[in-house]
């Protein structure tokens, strides 16, 4: 596109003007929360530029959207105001723009520099729903606890798969997580198991934000969907896995998965990643009609897992993975989603599931990685079959434009001893 910013952004930056996630956060502490967009370093406070009548767009112009704690509303205005807002901010970061280039005051207030500010759940989630869209993660799952021969069942490659998850405890990147205590199997003639998780382990994941939803009885036309997906984050859906492998017959993830998702505070729109489209993976036996997509598109979204283990300042690359691996696009999930009259609403979360690619450097868990714990994982001086207390996860995601990054920032969360 070949843009530039005013604001300096430095090269390996993910956030250009190409960019402009959007995020909730603080600009110092005890202020409101208000929404922000990321560039270079600075947090563009999208208050301010509101106030200051910058957002004169027909949609924009008089709404309040930018005066709100968090981006729900902004949503539920639906691809013509984020395009206008994207088109919007653009022009005003433009080095051609006096309008914020040129007012010293109003570029102090508006620009706030993102070590300052205090990053928030962007938006109110009301309802979060995880799928299990990467066939070599279920491939790798089938094969761990049901052996070779069938390891994925026949339907799923008929549907997305997913359950419902549990959107209270979705917190913003940085978070600390309590390791979980619960039931898991019994050792011989024995009660069950009770107490801390033995088997935490990490999810790489990515979620869709819902912009407008649907009216309940009114399923989306999957070649419609993605004006229902405002973009995407990182997601790290911790797992117990030893828990959940107890609880889950017949019902499926409960308290194995309940205790803590995390997310990047950034949201990478979809007109972002546009640039980073790619062909869809080929899908045989062929969709059923209603997720029959005419674009079959997933993105080229590299992403990366660090552990920086307990007691260690430094952390180690456990996996390098692609969005573009997974086997059901966004699309078709959220699609398949409503097809029975479920109404998504504004802010929605839709978990993709664990992104694993063909390679076993690329698994997005370490379930995979170690095998259930059959091949401990090397990082430097130590091992891991699962994390320990004080292990440190941090996911990474960007897209490499032609001179520029299109990125996710970070996606870190901490594991803390589970209380006595």
């Amino acid at each position: 596109m070949g843009l530039k910013s005013f604001v300096e952004v430095l090269p390996d930056s993910h956030f250009p003007i190409e960019n402009l996630p959007y995020g909730v956060f603080k600009p110092e502490p005890g202020s409101k929360a208000r929404p922000g967009v990321a560039i270079g370093d600075y947090v563009l406070d999208l208050s301010v530029i509101a106030s200051a009548g910058l957002f004169d767009g027909p949609i924009l112009c008089n709404s309040d959207c930018f005066d709100q704690p968090n981006l729900n509303k902004f949503l539920e205005l639906g691809r013509p105001a984020w395009k206008e807002a994207r088109a919007t901010l653009q022009k005003l970061l433009s080095p051609t723009e006096p309008a914020l280039r040129d007012n010293a005051s109003l570029r102090q207030k508006a620009l706030v520099p993102v070590d300052k500010a205090q990053m928030l759940l962007p938006i109110a989630i009301g309802d979060y729903t995880d799928f299990f869209a990467s066939m070599h993660h279920a491939k790798n799952c089938g094969t761990i606890f049901r052996g070779p021969q069938n390891p994925i069942n026949p339907n799923w490659f008929h549907l997305p798969i997913a359950y419902h998850g549990r959107a209270s405890s979705i917190v913003i990147s940085g978070t600390d997580i309590v390791r979980p205590r619960g039931q898991s199997y019994p050792t011989g003639n024995s009660p069950p198991y009770f107490g801390p998780s033995q088997k935490l382990d990490f999810e790489l994941e990515m979620a869709a934000i819902v912009g407008p939803g649907n009216e309940l009885g009114k399923p989306v036309d999957v070649n419609e969907a993605a004006d229902h997906i405002f973009g995407l984050v990182l997601m790290n859906d911790w797992s117990a896995r030893d828990i959940q492998a107890w609880e889950y017959v017949p019902l499926g993830p409960f308290l194995g998965k309940s205790f803590g998702t995390t997310l990047s505070p950034w949201i990478v729109t979809l007109d972002a990643l546009e640039p980073f489209a790619c062909d869809g993976p080929k899908q045989d036996p062929h969709p059923l009609p209603y997720l029959a997509e005419k674009i079959h598109v997933n993105y080229d979204i590299s992403l990366e897992v660090r552990i920086s283990p307990t007691g260690e300042e430094h952390s180690h690359v456990v996996t390098r993975s692609n969005f573009k691996h997974l086997y059901w696009t966004v699309t078709q999930q959220l699609a398949h989603h409503t097809i029975n009259g479920c109404n998504l609403r504004p802010g929605d979360l839709l978990g993709t599931g664990t992104i694993s690619g063909p390679e076993p450097e690329s698994y997005g868990c370490l379930l995979e990685l170690a095998w259930n714990g059959q091949k401990p994982l090397s990082l430097g001086g130590t091992t891991r079959k699962f994390l320990e207390d004080g292990d440190e996860v941090i996911f990474t995601g960007c897209c490499k434009g032609n001179g520029y990054n299109v990125g996710f920032g970070t996606c870190s969360g901490k594991i803390l001893p589970s209380p006595p």
